[in-house]
This record gives C-alpha cells, sequence and structure tokens, in this order.
C-alpha cells in the first residue's frame, strides 16, 4: 500500500489517499475517484495540463520508473525537466521530480502530490439561468430510473457518434481530427460508464428512450456533422464538439431545475457540473487554435 497525499491552493486542505502499488491505471485515475481537482485536458499525456510535482516521503533510494518518450518530450517543452534529470530517467529509470499525473504509475512509496489550480479556466462555470427555461421537449423525469435511462443513452449516442466520426475521418485520410473525435469518443464512454454504474441495481432498461421521445429526433450531445470531410480543421471539429457539449448541459441543467424529486435534482446537478467542465475545456482549446498563426496546431 501506499500513501499519497495531494496539496494543491485550490484546496482547503491536504487529502491523504491510499492506493495499491502497481494497480492499473494512472494518478490521474486515482485523483479523479476521490475528487482530487488536478486539471487535466487530454489525459494521454499530450497537453502537459496536469503536471505535478512528485515528492517522495520515505527514506532510500528513489524506485525506478518507466518515463514514456511522449512525456518526457511534453515536460521538455513545459521546461520541467533538466539535463541530468533527463539522463537519470534515461539511462537509469530514475523519475524527475515534475511529472504528468496521467502518465504516473503508483509505486509501493509514500509520495506527496503538489499541483496548481487550473488558472486559465473560467473561475464561474456556464450561466444556468438560460437553459432550463429554453431546453424543449416536454421531458419530465418521473423517475430516477428514466434520468439514469436517458443519461445512459445521451453517453452511449455520444460515444458511438464520435467513433462514427472518426471512422469517416480516417476514411477521407484526415487523420488528425479523426483522432480528435476518438479522443471526444473517450470522454462519452467515461460518461456512460459513470451513468451505468450510477444505475447500478437499478433496472433502467424500461426507462432506455427511443429515437422518437427525444426533441429533434436525436440525443443532445450528437453534433451536426456526419460525413467524413478531408479539409475539416482541429477548429472546426473543436467547435461541433462544443455544441453538443453545450447541448448536453443545457440538458441536465434543465432536469437539475425543473424535476420535483430532490435524489434527481442532485444527479442531475453533478452531470451538469461535468458537462460544465467539458464546455470549458473545449473553449479554452479553442482559444489556443485560434490564438496560433496559420498552418501551426496548437499543442
Amino acid at each position: 500500500m501506499a500513501n499519497i497525499t495531494f496539496r494543491s491552493p485550490v484546496m482547503a486542505k491536504d487529502v491523504t489517499v491510499y492506493a495499491v502499488a502497481g494497480e492499473r491505471g494512472s494518478l490521474l485515475s486515482l485523483a479523479k475517484v476521490h475528487k482530487i481537482p488536478i486539471p487535466f485536458d487530454c489525459g494521454d499525456g499530450e497537453c502537459g495540463s496536469c503536471l505535478i510535482e512528485v515528492t517522495r516521503l520515505n527514506e532510500g533510494e528513489k524506485m525506478g520508473t518507466n518515463m514514456q518518450e511522449k512525456e518526457k518530450e511534453m515536460l521538455r517543452q513545459l521546461g520541467k525537466i533538466t539535463p541530468a534529470e533527463l539522463e537519470n530517467a534515461e539511462v537509469y529509470d530514475v523519475p524527475s521530480r515534475f511529472r504528468l499525473a496521467c502518465q504516473y504509475i503508483v509505486r509501493n512509496e509514500d509520495i506527496l502530490v503538489c499541483f496548481d489550480g487550473d488558472e486559465t479556466l473560467p473561475a464561474k462555470r456556464p450561466a444556468m439561468s438560460k437553459a432550463a427555461g429554453d431546453f424543449k421537449g416536454g421531458l419530465e423525469m418521473t423517475s430516477v430510473e428514466m434520468f439514469l435511462g436517458y443519461s445512459i443513452k445521451v453517453e452511449e449516442e455520444a460515444a458511438l457518434h464520435f467513433d462514427e466520426l472518426a471512422e469517416a475521418m480516417e476514411g477521407c485520410g484526415n487523420d488528425e481530427v479523426a483522432k480528435l473525435f476518438r479522443q471526444f469518443a473517450s470522454y462519452s464512454r467515461l460518461h456512460w460508464e459513470e451513468a451505468k454504474s450510477k444505475a447500478g441495481s437499478r433496472d433502467v432498461s424500461p426507462h432506455l428512450p427511443e429515437e422518437h421521445m427525444w426533441p429533434n429526433l436525436e440525443t443532445p450531445e450528437q453534433t451536426s456533422l456526419w460525413a467524413g470531410d478531408p479539409a475539416m480543421s482541429r477548429r472546426d471539429a473543436l467547435k461541433a464538439a462544443l455544441v453538443g457539449e453545450r447541448n448536453g448541459f443545457d440538458f441536465y441543467h434543465h432536469i437539475a431545475e425543473t424535476a420535483r424529486d430532490s435524489e434527481i435534482r442532485a444527479l442531475a446537478k453533478e452531470f451538469a457540473n461535468e458537462e460544465a467542465e467539458h464546455v470549458a475545456i473545449l473553449e479554452r482549446w479553442i482559444a489556443r487554435e485560434n490564438a496560433q498563426p496559420r498552418g501551426v496546431v496548437a499543442s
């Protein structure tokens, strides 16, 4: 067992959790389970947003670790790995002080993990005044099972939709945007699994909605994109995904504001907050794209 202590200026106090050394999953995954607010965008070592500083609390030599090339390269770009640390990592498998939480696998040692808050994200979530009144379709959630059934369908359809878009983009040779859509599909699958986990032993099968039960005959998070376009840019893909995430936020927030049952409202608020985080991330990605000179891809 390992004791992992998280510390950040955005947290009221240090939080220590227990982890099984070598367990599948990253330190970022562990943080998510325990609601530790480490910022992250891609979760795949390609953006650097989940940068952490690791301090060992055990005596003795550092345990060896295999740092992937993409993590070392990202730390180079961020200026968070010295030549000496890089040599130690490549020759002796000794980890550097700064790491990416999404790439860090817990070892059998106690550590202190420090991270900053994400200052580039807005302090407030999307405004919650418009969605509740504007989402149409006569959807009144009369039971927790009904809400979870609809939620499962929303996230499932979003994952399948982005996978279809990725396949279309791969088919026309637009691999860059295809990779982006695969990433969006993985995010939707995480929410899909979360919704199924919350359902637990509840039987939600009678409440899984058919297509005709949705406003506009489609689930909220689907985009208007269907065919592969070899000329589509990352910016176009991000903007299309942003529309879907905003629609998903509107859907959940409408329920959080209008449902009569307090448990349904609480669940819907939790899902709305997660969609709000995705909206903020996509807005930041789009801002990065807009800030890049033409022909330069944002990292």
